[in-house]
C-alpha cells in the first residue's frame, strides 16, 4: 500500500479477518503498513525494536503467519529461502517484484480468469483461487 493506514483501520482489518487484535498483531501490522514495498519477519522485528517495542522474533513470525493465513497481508516468495510480507488492497490483485531493489507493484487488473477456468477444466480441476507474482528488474535498477 502506498499510504500508511491509521491504527483504527489496521485494527479493523485484523477484526474483519476474525482475529483478535492483540498488541503484537497491531504492532506488526503497523510496522508492515509503514513499509513502501515488502518486508521480512526479521526486518519487521528490527523495526519494532528500533522503535522501542520489545517483541520477540517468534511472535513476529506467528503474527505474520496468522495475518497471512487470514488474508490480511500477502506473502511473497521472491527472495530465496525467506518469505516477504506486504499489506495490500483488499481487492484481487497480482504483483510485479523487482529482484534487485525489491520494489513491489500491485496489479489490480486481472485477465487470468478465463485462462484459469480453461486450464482447470482441461485437467479436471475446480479452481478456487489464483495468485501471480512476477519477478523481474524494474526500470530504475536497469538504468
Amino acid at each position: 500500500m502506498t499510504s500508511v493506514l491509521q491504527p483504527e483501520a489496521l485494527e479493523a482489518r485484523i477484526r474483519d479477518a476474525r482475529l483478535r487484535p492483540t498488541r503484537q498483531r497491531k504492532l506488526v501490522l503497523a510496522a508492515l503498513a509503514a513499509e513502501p514495498n515488502d518486508a521480512t519477519a526479521q526486518g519487521i522485528h528490527r523495526r519494532l525494536h528500533a522503535e522501542g517495542h520489545p517483541v520477540g522474533l517468534a511472535t513476529v513470525y506467528r503474527a505474520l503467519a496468522a495475518l497471512s493465513e487470514r488474508g490480511v497481508v500477502d506473502a511473497l516468495s521472491h527472495r530465496p529461502g525467506e518469505t516477504c510480507y506486504r499489506l495490500c488492497s483488499d481487492e484481487h490483485h497480482h504483483h510485479l517484484v523487482c529482484s534487485t531493489c525489491h520494489r513491489v507493484v500491485e496489479l489490480p487488473e486481472c485477465e487470468l480468469d478465463p485462462w484459469v477456468e480453461r486450464m482447470s477444466a482441461r485437467h479436471g480441476f475446480l479452481a478456487e483461487e489464483h495468485r501471480l507474482e512476477i519477478s523481474g528488474v524494474c526500470s530504475s535498477c536497469r538504468n
